[in-house]
């Protein structure tokens, strides 16, 4: 399968040095949505959204002022999957499925871009943004969700969900590409937060998500740089099994290096490995 790895949305909070972990203290860090468009003999599956064109067109109104003056988005319609997808050629009615890691206004933007698309959730996450609690009405915006998404709800207890990946609990959402497409639970940051592996090759990439948010979390020496471990806590919603899947995630990384890549949402650098090669 052909794997596209594209930027669907930068973001510039302030403070370089406290989020990127290098740089300045005055000029703004950079983030990014990192997401994958893969190329498959069912159409196109897009993993992850981003912001969408209705988020650059409505901002207030899809994506509140409160995000907005905190994580500073650039909004450029030219970093949408739906653009990208065009650039690179194809109809968006190829997008037969949406594979997003999780719900958050970051990463749910993009959905009403293909409304006919299915879109692959787990039960915990759907449900945590119909029965949404105060606390949650900041991330997860109902407003994006106005063009009733074809949902795809998966159980982690259904039969599918027997199958192991590197010790992981995974679920064939799509049982044609059972061998190459997973949703992996990687629950914590939400109720129900995945990661998403699909092969490539002879090699699996796991989309992390936010399951953790600067590349040295899963290296030997974890160093996390101050604001963005303070952001991470802030937001969780479960915090020990955010920490058992980070430290499963480091283990997989450490030990089975050649077998897989792990990547996150949100981190620049990781993005830029993956774009150069």
């Amino acid at each position: 399968m052909r794997i596209h790895h594209l930027n669907c949305g930068t973001m510039c909070p302030a403070c370089q040095k406290l989020i990127n972990g290098y740089g300045s203290w005055k000029k703004p860090a950079r983030l990014v949505c990192h997401c994958l468009l893969v190329e498959t003999t069912l159409g196109l599956i897009l993993v992850d959204c981003g912001f969408g064109s209705r988020d650059i067109q409505n901002p207030r109104g899809r994506l509140g002022d409160t995000f907005l003056r905190l994580a500073r988005p650039t909004l450029d319609k030219t970093e949408t999957a739906l653009y990208q997808i065009q650039a690179l050629g194809y109809d968006l009615k190829e997008v037969r499925h949406l594979m997003p890691t999780h719900l958050d206004l970051d990463h749910a933007g993009g959905l009403s871009d293909f409304p006919d698309a299915k879109v692959h959730v787990l039960e915990p996450e759907f449900l945590q943004i119909v029965q949404a609690e105060m606390r949650d009405l900041l991330r997860f915006r109902s407003v994006q969700f106005e063009h009733q998404p074809q949902w795809v709800v998966h159980s982690q207890h259904q039969d599918r969900a027997q199958k192991l990946w590197f010790g992981f609990e995974a679920i064939a959402p799509i049982a044609e590409l059972a061998d190459d497409l997973l949703l992996i639970p990687l629950i914590g940051h939400t109720k129900g937060h995945v990661g998403v592996a699909v092969r490539q090759d002879k090699k699996w990439l796991l989309h992390c998500g936010d399951a953790y948010f600067h590349h040295s979390q899963i290296s030997a020496q974890p160093r996390m740089p101050a604001g963005l471990r303070f952001f991470e806590r802030l937001v969780q919603t479960y915090a020990q099994p955010r920490r058992e899947n980070l430290a499963r995630l480091r283990q997989l990384a450490l030990q089975h290096a050649d077998e897989v890549s792990l990547f996150c949402a949100h981190d620049p650098e990781e993005l830029r490995r993956y774009q150069v090669s």
